[in-house]
C-alpha cells in the first residue's frame, strides 16, 4: 500500500507567493525575481512532501493565480484582445486574471466563480468561434522537468477535459465543437510527458460528482472514448473529489484508466459503490483524509473503512487537494491540548503515512495515541444555547408583515430617490489601517488612541460619501480584519489561528476561524461603530453584519455536531446583534450571505433535503423579529445563483445585492422570468479588478439592468466590498457610479 495527495497549498508557508506576486504587480521586483520565488516554493514543497514519506508527489498543481486559467493558456483558450497585448506571456496571463487598463489596451477580467463547494474561486474560460485549440504553453512540462532535475519523480496534474469544457462558457459555439481538437491536445501532452520520463498523469474530473446525465453524460463518453485510445505509455489517474460518482461509477471502472481517485469524505455513496465491485486491474486512490477541514483523522474509522472495501490495490490519499487547508499547525500558538486535535496540510501528510503503517501492521503507537485523542469529550455543551434551539418553532422563522406591506412602509419611511446608490460595506484597508489595528492588538496603543483613529477614518469617509452624493452610507468597517473572523472573535465557541491562511483567489487569502464549541453571543459586536457613524450624518448608515450561513461556511466547522446545528447557533447570536442595532437607531441592516451557495450539494436532487431546507430558515431566523420599517439587505457574490432564485426569495430580505458584472448580468434574465419580488442591486462594476469603469460604461450597465428589472426595484452599487482596492481607484469608481446613477435618474 502506498500514499499520495491530490495537490498541495501553493502560496507558501508564510504566503511568500502572495507577497512576491503583489510586489511584481507594483513593479517592485522583476519577472525573473518572481519566477525564482515560484521555483523555490515548488522545490521546497516537493521536497517536503517526499521527506514526509508520501510515495507519489504531484506537480503542476502550482499556479500564479488559478489552475483553470493555466489550462486556458495551455490550450490557447485566450481572447484575441489579450493575445494582442504587447506584454510578456505572464503579464497577459495576469491581464486576463485581473483586468488590464493601460496603453496596450483595455481588458476585462474573466468571470470568477466558486470552485464547486469551496471558498476557492476559479476563472471561467471563454470559448468562441475564434477559439483554436492548440498547445501554447510549457508550464506542465517545465515543472515536471524541474522536479525531475531535483531528483523527484512527480505525477503531473491537469484539469480534465470533461471538467474544463463543463466549467467554461460558450459564445455562439458549444462544447462539443471542441472535443476532437481538445482530445488531440491532451494526447500531445501524454506523448510529451511520456518522452520526458513521466510515469503517470492525473486528470482532475470533479465535475463527475455532479448529476451526470443526458447531454453531459454523452459529452463525457465522447471525450474519454477518444482520449484513452492512445495513452503513449503513460498511466492515467482519473481523479474525482467533493462527492461521489454514482452516475458514472460503472463507466469509470470499465474505462482503460490505470487509477481512479474517489472521495470517501464527502462522497456519501462512495464506499457503497466500491464495495459493489472494483476491478483488480486498477488502483483505487482512496480519499480518506479530509482535504477541506482541519480536524485530526480518526484512524480507527479510516482503517475499518479501508479494510471493508475489499479492494486489491489501494493508494491512501486525501479527499481533495490540500489547497483548501492552511500550511502547517507548527506556526500556531495553541496550547498542546488544543493543538493535538488539528491537522493542517503538512500534518495530513503525516496522517497518511501513519495510516499506511497501521494498515501494514507497523503503526501501533500512532494508533494508540490517536485512539486516546477520540476517547474523551472535547468540549462541554452550552445548555442555554441547546435549550433555545430546542424551543424554536415554525413561527420563529417568519417575519411579519409580508414583503409587499413592508415595502410600502419602508418607502414612506426612507423617501429614497429612484435608483438609490450605496456600496456593499467595506472601504480600502490601507497599510496604515492594518498596522494600527495590529498595534492595538499588541497593546502598543491605548483603546482611546485606537478609537480616535477609527473614528477619524469613519468621519473622513462619511464626508466623502456625502460629498459625492451617495444615498445610503456605510461606516467602512475599518475596525474589522475579516468579515467572518471579526464576528468569530466576538462570539463564544471560536478559536483563531495565527497563520492559518487559505487561498481564496489569486493572491487573496482568508484565515478561517475554527468552530471549537457551541457558539453564543456574550456582548454587542458592531453596535458601537454603527451607532457612532449614524450620529455623524443625517443620511441613513447601513449596519453591516455577516450572515450565519456564511460565518459557518467560511469557518472550519465542527465534525462532532451537524453543520445545521452549528448554523442555528450562529443565527441566534446574529439575531441578537440585529435587534441591538435596531434598538440603537440603525434603520437599514445588511446581513451578508456571500457564501450561501458554498455548501449547496453538488447534486440538485440533494439541494433541499440536505441544505436549503435549513440554511434559508437560518437566515430568516436572524431577522424574523425586526420591525416592519427596518429594511433588511443581503449580499451575495461570485457564485451561480440563477438556479436557486426561489430559495433566495424565501430568505425574505427586502433588498438583495449580488455580483453581476463579470457574469454579464445573466442572473437578471432569471429574475425577470420568475417574477422576482425583492428589490435588487446587481453590481454595476467589478471590484476585483483594478481597472476604473467610466461613467458611460456604468450607465450602459444600468440601462441593461433597467431593461430587465422595473426601475422602482433597482439599487445601484458595486458588486462587492472595496476593502481590497486602493483608495484612488475605489473613490474614482464609486464617484463614476454616483454620477452615472444621477444621469440615468435624470433621463428617467
Amino acid at each position: 500500500m502506498t500514499t499520495s495527495i491530490i495537490g498541495f497549498p501553493r502560496i507558501g508557508e508564510n504566503r511568500e507567493l502572495k507577497y512576491a506576486t503583489e510586489k511584481y504587480w507594483r513593479k517592485e521586483i522583476s519577472e525573473d525575481e518572481l519566477q525564482e520565488t515560484a521555483r523555490s516554493l515548488r522545490l521546497s514543497h516537493w521536497e517536503l512532501i517526499k521527506d514526509a514519506g508520501i510515495d507519489e508527489v504531484p506537480s503542476n498543481d502550482f499556479s500564479f493565480f488559478d489552475t483553470t486559467l493555466d489550462a486556458a493558456f495551455l490550450f490557447n483558450i485566450v481572447p484575441e484582445s489579450v493575445k494582442q497585448l504587447n506584454l510578456s506571456q505572464l503579464d497577459r496571463y495576469f491581464a486576463l486574471a485581473r483586468g488590464y487598463q493601460g496603453d496596450e489596451g483595455d481588458v476585462k477580467a474573466l468571470p470568477m466563480k466558486k470552485w464547486f463547494n469551496t471558498n476557492y474561486h476559479y476563472l471561467v474560460p471563454q470559448f468562441s468561434d475564434k477559439t483554436e485549440i492548440k498547445l501554447t504553453d510549457n508550464k506542465i512540462f517545465d515543472e515536471f522537468q524541474e522536479a525531475k532535475d531535483a531528483g523527484i519523480q512527480t505525477r503531473p496534474v491537469i484539469v480534465g477535459p470533461f471538467t474544463l469544457l463543463s466549467l467554461s462558457e460558450y459564445h455562439d459555439v458549444k462544447a462539443g465543437d471542441f472535443v476532437d481538437d481538445l482530445v488531440d491536445a491532451y494526447q500531445t501532452i501524454f506523448e510529451k510527458l511520456s518522452d520526458q520520463g513521466a510515469h503517470w498523469i492525473q486528470l482532475d474530473e470533479p465535475e463527475l460528482v455532479k448529476d451526470v446525465t443526458g447531454d453531459s453524460k454523452k459529452l463525457f463518453d465522447e471525450i474519454y472514448s477518444k482520449l484513452l485510445s492512445n495513452k503513449f505509455g503513460l498511466k492515467v489517474l482519473l481523479q474525482t473529489y467533493f462527492g461521489d460518482v454514482r452516475d458514472v461509477y460503472n463507466d469509470l471502472t470499465e474505462l482503460p484508466v490505470d487509477g481512479i481517485g474517489l472521495d470517501f469524505i464527502e462522497g456519501r455513496k462512495t464506499a457503497e459503490l466500491v464495495r459493489s465491485g472494483f476491478p483488480d486491474d486498477k488502483i483505487l486512490f482512496a480519499g480518506v483524509v479530509n482535504g477541506k477541514n482541519i480536524w485530526r483523522n480518526h484512524y480507527e474509522d479510516t482503517i475499518n473503512l479501508v479494510h471493508g472495501l475489499g479492494v486489491k490495490n489501494v493508494v491512501l490519499s486525501t479527499s481533495c487537494s490540500l489547497l483548501h487547508v492552511p500550511f502547517t499547525i507548527e506556526n500556531e500558538e495553541f496550547p498542546e491540548e488544543i493543538k493535538q486535535h488539528f491537522a493542517f496540510a503538512k500534518e495530513k501528510l503525516t496522517e497518511l503515512v501513519e495510516l499506511q503503517s497501521i494498515l501494514e501492521g507497523q503503526g501501533n503507537n500512532a494508533e494508540t495515541n490517536n485512539k486516546k485523542l477520540f476517547e474523551t469529550a472535547r468540549v462541554t455543551p452550552n445548555a442555554k444555547v441547546a435549550e433555545t434551539i430546542k424551543n424554536l418553532n415554525e413561527e420563529s422563522f417568519v417575519r411579519h408583515p409580508a414583503l409587499a406591506e413592508r415595502a410600502k412602509i419602508q418607502k414612506g419611511e426612507f423617501k429614497l430617490p429612484l435608483l438609490p446608490t450605496t456600496t456593499i460595506g467595506s472601504f480600502p484597508q490601507t497599510r496604515e489601517v492594518k498596522r494600527t489595528r495590529a498595534k492595538f492588538r499588541r497593546n502598543e496603543i491605548t483603546q482611546e488612541e485606537y478609537d480616535k483613529f477609527i473614528a477619524g477614518h469613519i468621519d473622513e469617509w462619511l464626508k466623502w460619501q456625502e460629498d459625492i452624493g451617495l444615498d445610503v452610507l456605510v461606516h467602512g468597517e475599518f475596525e474589522r480584519n475579516d468579515m467572518v473572523e471579526y464576528f468569530g472573535q466576538n462570539l463564544d465557541g471560536y478559536l483563531f489561528s495565527k497563520n492559518g491562511w487559505v487561498q481564496s483567489y489569486g493572491t487573496r487569502g482568508v484565515k478561517p476561524p475554527i468552530i471549537w464549541g457551541d457558539v453564543a453571543r456574550t456582548r454587542p459586536i458592531t453596535v458601537k461603530w454603527s451607532k457612532y457613524a449614524q450620529s455623524k450624518t443625517d443620511k441613513i448608515v447601513k449596519g453591516m453584519l455577516t450572515g450565519p450561513v456564511t460565518i459557518l461556511n467560511w469557518s472550519f466547522p465542527r465534525e462532532d455536531i451537524s453543520i445545521k446545528e452549528s448554523t442555528l447557533q450562529i443565527a441566534l447570536a446574529i439575531q441578537e446583534e440585529v435587534l441591538d442595532l435596531e434598538a440603537n437607531g440603525i434603520r437599514i441592516i445588511q446581513i451578508d450571505e456571500a457564501a450561501l451557495r458554498e455548501k449547496l450539494p453538488l447534486r440538485k436532487t440533494d439541494w433541499f433535503s440536505e441544505y436549503l431546507d435549513w440554511a434559508i430558515p437560518a437566515f430568516r431566523l436572524v431577522h424574523s423579529k425586526v420591525k416592519p420599517e427596518t429594511q433588511i439587505h443581503t449580499h451575495m457574490c461570485y457564485s451561480e445563483f440563477t438556479d436557486i432564485i426561489p430559495a433566495i426569495e424565501q430568505m425574505d430580505a427586502d433588498v438583495i445585492s449580488f455580483e453581476a458584472s463579470r457574469s454579464k448580468l445573466e442572473i437578471l434574465d432569471e429574475l425577470q422570468k420568475q417574477n422576482f419580488k425583492l428589490q435588487v442591486g446587481p453590481g454595476v462594476y467589478d471590484i476585483h479588478s483594478p481597472r476604473i469603469p467610466s461613467v458611460d460604461e456604468i450607465k450602459n450597465t444600468i440601462h441593461a439592468i433597467l431593461s430587465k428589472v422595473p426601475k422602482e426595484k433597482v439599487w445601484i452599487n458595486p458588486d462587492c466590498g472595496l476593502k481590497t482596492r486602493g483608495i484612488t481607484e475605489a473613490k474614482a469608481s464609486v464617484e463614476n457610479l454616483t454620477t452615472a446613477a444621477k444621469e440615468v435618474r435624470e433621463e428617467l
